[in-house]
């Protein structure tokens, strides 16, 4: 099973401008409607256009703001303090600034993240993989079990 995540957004190629530049990965559609975005030959995230409905009706309404409440777009990203030093030229909106998680002591996944916003307003985390964050948890094999 592979997510295929897909939001919609009020001006694709801008975000589509946005997520490349943020996550270093590329466009692999192309339009004003619809795009995706690869990375390493995988789909990372859909863009999709409030004003289109293709064969399916719309997909979301520009009224119900804001967008994505309760959802957070999470990213572990191996180039952690380039995306931070990318986001702090694209002048992005954060919401929480690097921090370790969690916060101290051990557990939990002893990784750096960050929350932000993109131009939409949905929140988009980074994440370093599990255990790079300095501390003295490292993920087990049964991890996820």
């Amino acid at each position: 099973m592979r997510a295929q995540p897909l939001i919609c957004v009020t001006d694709v190629e801008a975000s589509s401008r946005w997520y490349q530049r943020l996550l270093n990965c590329r466009g692999a559609h192309g339009g004003s409607h619809y795009e995706q975005l690869v990375k390493d030959g995988s789909l990372i995230l859909q863009l999709h256009s409030f004003d289109v409905e293709h064969h399916h009706g719309p997909i979301g309404n520009r009224a119900d703001k804001p967008y994505g409440n309760g959802v957070l777009l999470w990213f572990e990203i191996e180039d952690f303090d380039e995306a931070m030093q990318r986001a702090e030229e694209m002048k992005v909106e954060m919401v929480l600034p690097r921090h370790r998680n969690p916060p101290d002591g051990v557990g939990g996944p002893n990784h750096w993240e960050c929350w932000m916003r993109d131009p939409d307003g949905y929140t988009v985390v980074l994440a370093s993989p599990y255990g790079t964050a300095g501390g003295t948890w490292q993920p087990g094999p049964d991890l996820f079990r």
